[in-house]
């Protein structure tokens, strides 16, 4: 397998505060990493740093096998930020946004070819919302808001997935529908990093678990079993993401 991501001894400082030290990660192609840990752990910053938002105090990061500082193909990746609404008070449809992800591709001043219309919908379709394309997108629900953000990064066709939490606080019925995509989106040979508080529906599809703890990796392997409340089996994985540090899945703070 080739490298699609690699972080070196990776070290990110807020004001001269430590967030990630001596970070060590290599993500292949066709893997699906789960980046895991408490609110405030440093997991975010992570997938932020591999993507050049914030910048490296120390170390190196290479996409695809280049520098990230000279690295200028992006179309091959896809990004999905953390809670971002797909409404934003635009009157866009469905269709619409998820029509935007193909810009990076085709370019700014051509015109949709049908390639590209075919992708928009079959991105629709991945994520379960074909029978809403028409309709404007502030008038989903949260989760399937959280879908039309994916369908626009799959419409592009990257080659990395890159997810912050996506499933945080939405219905069970939008978390089953993002397992259904990174599925069928790996079976295709698309690779696949995401941070998440709990993996819910998503842990069958996980070939790799990654905990952060304290601004360092504390365990890189199979997903860890729960611990605390989140063992138990009537514990409810639909919730929004806590504005405070509280007792993670994986039993750090």
């Amino acid at each position: 397998m080739t490298s699609v991501l690699r972080i070196e001894h990776g070290a990110v400082a807020y004001g001269g505060r430590p967030v990630l030290r001596d970070l060590n990660l290599t993500v292949s192609s066709g893997e699906v990493v789960a980046i895991l840990g408490a609110n405030g752990s440093g997991k975010s910053t992570l997938i932020r740093a591999a993507l050049g938002l914030v910048p490296l105090a120390s170390g190196r990061i290479e996409l695809f096998g280049v520098a990230q500082k000279r690295f200028r193909d992006w179309k091959r990746i896809g990004y999905v930020p953390q809670r971002l609404g797909a409404g934003s008070g635009v009157p866009a449809t469905v269709r619409e946004v998820v029509a935007a992800g193909r810009l990076a591709s085709r370019g700014f001043l051509r015109p949709p070819r049908r390639n590209d219309s075919s992708a928009v919908t079959e991105a629709i379709a991945s994520v379960g919302l074909a029978d809403r394309s028409r309709d404007p997108v502030s008038s989903l629900s949260g989760g399937q808001q959280q879908r039309v953000l994916i369908a626009r990064a799959l419409a592009g066709a990257p080659e990395l997935l890159i997810l912050d939490e996506p499933t945080a606080g939405v219905d069970s019925t939008s978390q089953e529908a993002f397992a259904g995509a990174l599925r069928k989106f790996v079976h295709n040979g698309g690779t696949v990093l995401l941070v998440a508080h709990e993996l819910g529906p998503l842990q069958p599809v996980i070939t790799r678990a990654v905990v952060v703890h304290d601004g360092v990796i504390a365990h890189d392997g199979p997903v860890p079993r729960p611990a605390g409340h989140h063992a138990d089996p009537a514990h409810d994985h639909v919730h929004p993401h806590a504005p405070h540090d509280e007792p993670g899945i994986w039993g750090t703070r």
